[in-house]
């Protein structure tokens, strides 16, 4: 079976090393901060100013002056502080984040993402602080399904939407498959719901085996 949007962010969550200070993108990436585990020591990030963000609020927890960067209500952590804006986008441009998480329309095999523009007469270009964070953090996780309403991949040879950043992307979590991607290609790491063959037949960029990589690249 193919994983859910909390079932990816809970892998994204486990992959993410202890101690690292972390941006969370706005859509699919927010879910990821719900699955952090107490104690890892992972410092969230906002790009509205916020360090030390805990997971989304509900109930009697909402406070409408306390969001993350998707206007979603947070909570806040021990330690937690805030800044401004200008700040914050100079942490993340001074590569002072370890890892960030965000979504795509296109990832290529080499790494290139595609995440703020269809290309599209109509489309409504929303350009943020993807940019930013793509070059400036350290690792940059996508979450993404692999293939769009109408079949068409998005783990693809050459981006064909205007680029976010050239080379950028470490991993890719989509809801059938995790892959490392990079100057080597695509690698698989985990399916669910379907086989290496069967991804193979259905994208259009080479695939490589885990074990044929030399295990995880990505793993240290």
């Amino acid at each position: 079976m193919s994983l859910t949007r909390d079932e990816m962010a809970a892998m994204v969550a486990r992959d993410i090393p202890a101690g690292s200070f972390v941006n969370l993108g706005i859509g699919q990436p927010t879910l990821v901060a719900d699955f952090l585990p107490e104690g890892s020591g992972v410092v969230l990030h906002t790009e509205n100013g916020m360090l030390n963000m805990g997971p989304a609020a509900v109930g009697d927890a909402v406070d409408q002056d306390l969001t993350n960067a998707g206007k979603i209500p947070v909570t806040e952590l021990p330690g937690a502080s805030y800044f401004h804006h200008a700040d914050s986008f100079a942490m993340m441009r001074g590569g002072h984040l370890d890892v960030c998480v965000l979504g795509a329309f296109q990832v290529a095999g080499n790494g290139d993402l595609a995440n703020w523009h269809t290309g599209a007469a109509d489309a409504i270009p929303a350009v943020g602080g993807a940019m930013d964070l793509a070059i400036g953090a350290k690792r940059v996780f996508v979450m993404m399904t692999l293939f769009a309403k109408d079949g068409s991949p998005k783990l693809v040879p050459s981006c064909t939407y205007p680029l976010t950043g050239v080379g950028c992307v470490d991993r890719v979590y989509t809801d059938v498959a995790t892959f490392q991607v990079g100057p080597e290609g695509a690698v698989l790491l985990e399916t669910f719901g379907t086989t290496f063959d069967e991804l193979a037949a259905r994208l259009d960029v080479p695939l490589r085996r885990a074990e044929e990589a030399g295990g995880d690249p990505g793993s240290s």
